[in-house]
């Protein structure tokens, strides 16, 4: 009976080594986008967006956004699970994290889908100067507890084949599977704030991992 304890306590700490060392692989497998210091590997508006605090700041709560803005990566991403934190500040303030999209040729715009932040929109897959709609989500009083609107939130999104799946603070916020086959399923990553009042989107801990 000691001896078959004993392989049961070798055997489980073999597991849980195991399980460990898989969590740290797949931690090892995530690099960073933003090095929190300098713009390198990112193009945009530097007139907007800004390095502050470690985090990628869009707008300011001191005058007006004319027009969406966005700072977008400097390398196209097709599957992936991209990770980052996320804080808005101002009154009616909408941002975003676009995934798979372009830039429009000669427009300040940018065309694919966008994983929303924001009041009303956290959480919710928006196809921007596309369909031009939300195309999956939740109520927003569903994530009530989820989301910390004075504070950070993890966003976790998750694109691999059609399939698109976001996280915030832990809750999954989307499940979705595109139908439209035709439509290209890589591009660029894009942090945005959106024309309107005084405002900021706050970026930072923004790590990818290419699967």
């Amino acid at each position: 009976m000691r001896s078959s304890r004993s392989q049961l306590r070798s055997l489980s700490l073999a597991v849980c080594l195991s399980v460990t060392c898989a969590a740290s692989a797949a931690e090892d497998d995530f690099t960073q986008l933003f090095d929190g210091k300098t713009f390198a590997g990112w193009e945009g508006n530097l007139e907007v967006f800004r390095i502050e605090d470690g985090a990628i700041v869009g707008g300011s709560l001191e005058q007006e956004i004319p027009h969406n803005e966005f700072l977008c990566s400097t390398k196209e991403y097709s599957d992936f699970e991209l990770r980052l934190s996320v804080r808005v500040k101002g009154e009616g303030v909408n941002a975003g994290i676009q995934i798979r999209s372009a830039r429009q040729p000669n427009h300040h715009e940018m065309i694919g889908y966008q994983a929303d932040v924001g009041p009303g929109w956290w959480g919710n897959l928006y196809d921007e100067s596309r369909r031009s709609r939300v195309l999956a989500g939740k109520p927003s009083e569903e994530l009530q507890e989820a989301i910390k609107p004075d504070g950070w939130n993890d966003y976790v999104i998750r694109c691999e084949g059609l399939r698109v799946q976001f996280w915030i603070n832990g809750a999954q916020t989307v499940d979705y599977t595109e139908t439209d086959k035709d439509l290209v399923q890589q591009g660029l990553i894009g942090l945005q704030i959106h024309g309107g009042p005084p405002s900021e989107a706050w970026y930072k801990d923004i790590v990818i991992n290419e699967l």
